[in-house]
C-alpha cells in the first residue's frame, strides 16, 4: 500500500490578524509546519499552534522563514554567508520553548516560502540549513522540495529526508515550482490538484507546465492552509486518497512500522 504525509504551513496569523483555518484544517493532516515568528507568527499564536496540534495528535515542525514580515517571506533575500545556519537555529530554538512547555516534541523542519526556494537550488543555502538542522537534532527530519539542492544536502548531514510535493503548484521540467509571478503557477481546478497528487504518489511522475513528464518522489504532501476554499480542497484531498488506497501517516508513523 502507498503511504503519504500531509502536511500543512499554519500558526501564520500574527497579533489580531487571523491568517488561516487552523482548527478546522488540523483535522485533515498528519503533520503541521508553524511559523516561527520571522515571516509570520508570533509567541501567542506559536503557543496555540503547538496546543493544538498536541491536542489532535498532529506532529509538529518548525517553519523558519526570512525575516520578512511585510513580505510574508516570499521576497528573495540576499543573505551572507552563515546566515541561514543562524536563522534557521535561532527559529528552532524559539518553536522548542513552547513545544517543552506543552511537553511535546519537534519533529520535523520545513524551511518556508523563499527561503525554502532558495534553498531547493542553491547547494550553500541548502547546506547551511541542513547544518543547523543537525546541529539542533540530528533525529528531526528536514522537509524539502522533491529531488532539490534540500534534500540532497540533508541526505549528505546525515539526516533523514522527507520529498515534498505540492498539490496545488505547477512545475518546471527541471523538477522546481513555477514561480508565483508567472502565470499558471496555481492550480486552481481543485479537481485537477487532487489528480496530479494521485499522479505523483501512485506513478511517480508530474507532468509539468509544459506537458512534459518527469520523475518525482512523494513522501509528503503541502497542502496551503490560507487559501479560502482550503478546508473544502483538504477535505476533497482526503477523501481521494482513501478511495485510491493510499495510506494517510506521517513519516515518523511510518518509519515505527517498518514502512
Amino acid at each position: 500500500m502507498k503511504r503519504v504525509d500531509i502536511n500543512c504551513d499554519l500558526g501564520e496569523s500574527f497579533g489580531q490578524y487571523v491568517l488561516g483555518c487552523d482548527d478546522d484544517i488540523m483535522n485533515h493532516i498528519t503533520s503541521a509546519n508553524i511559523a516561527c515568528g520571522f515571516h509570520a507568527g508570533d509567541y501567542a499564536t506559536m503557543r496555540r499552534t503547538v496546543a493544538l496540534a498536541a491536542d489532535k495528535g498532529v506532529k509538529m515542525g518548525a517553519h523558519p522563514g526570512l525575516p520578512d514580515l511585510q513580505g510574508f517571506g516570499r521576497r528573495n533575500m540576499a543573505l551572507l554567508k552563515g546566515e541561514a545556519f543562524e536563522l534557521t537555529l535561532y527559529q528552532l530554538g524559539a518553536l522548542e520553548a513552547f513545544t517543552r512547555a506543552q511537553g511535546v516534541k519537534l519533529s520535523h523542519v520545513k524551511p518556508h516560502g523563499a527561503l525554502y526556494n532558495m534553498a531547493a537550488v542553491s547547494e550553500q543555502l541548502s547546506e547551511e540549513i541542513a547544518r543547523a538542522v543537525h546541529a539542533f537534532d540530528p533525529e528531526l527530519l528536514l522537509y524539502g522540495l522533491s529531488g532539490s539542492e534540500l534534500t540532497k544536502a540533508g541526505e549528505r548531514v546525515g539526516l533523514t529526508v522527507s520529498h515534498e510535493v505540492f498539490a496545488d503548484r505547477t512545475y518546471q521540467e527541471d523538477g522546481t515550482l513555477t514561480p508565483r509571478s508567472q502565470d499558471g503557477s496555481l492550480i486552481t481546478d481543485d479537481t485537477a490538484a487532487v489528480r496530479q497528487v494521485i499522479q505523483m504518489i501512485k506513478q511517480g511522475t508530474v507532468t509539468t507546465l509544459t506537458g512534459k513528464v518527469i520523475p518525482i518522489q512523494a513522501d509528503t504532501i503541502c497542502i496551503h492552509g490560507d487559501a479560502d476554499h482550503a478546508l473544502l480542497f483538504a477535505r476533497k484531498l482526503r477523501e481521494a486518497l482513501i478511495k485510491e488506497e493510499v495510506a494517510i501517516t506521517s513519516p515518523q508513523s511510518a518509519a515505527k512500522k517498518g514502512v
